[in-house]
């Protein structure tokens, strides 16, 4: 199962430089052009599901306005005790 994960885009800071679209591996990002920021920008949003919360998108944004959520999830009892 893949990773699932999630970002958050602070409307204070991100100015659309597309930086983080371009830089997404599963290409789930684009800018939201129904939105615009209290500084004119169209600020970047996930348009559809495939984020995996690799934080690349955070880690090339020049302004730090996403913060990257992942999922965690625990594997099954069996597994984790060695799977007798």
């Amino acid at each position: 199962m893949p990773a699932k994960g999630w970002i958050e885009v602070n409307d204070l800071y991100c100015k659309g430089c597309e930086l983080c679209i371009s830089a997404c591996p599963p290409k789930v990002l684009e800018l939201d052009n129904e939105k615009l920021t209290s500084k004119g920008y169209h600020p970047s949003h996930i348009f559809k599901d495939g984020c995996t919360g690799c934080a690349i998108c955070a880690l090339v944004c020049p302004d730090a306005a996403i913060t990257v959520y992942r999922e965690v999830t625990k594997a099954p009892a069996s597994a984790a005790a060695g799977g007798d």
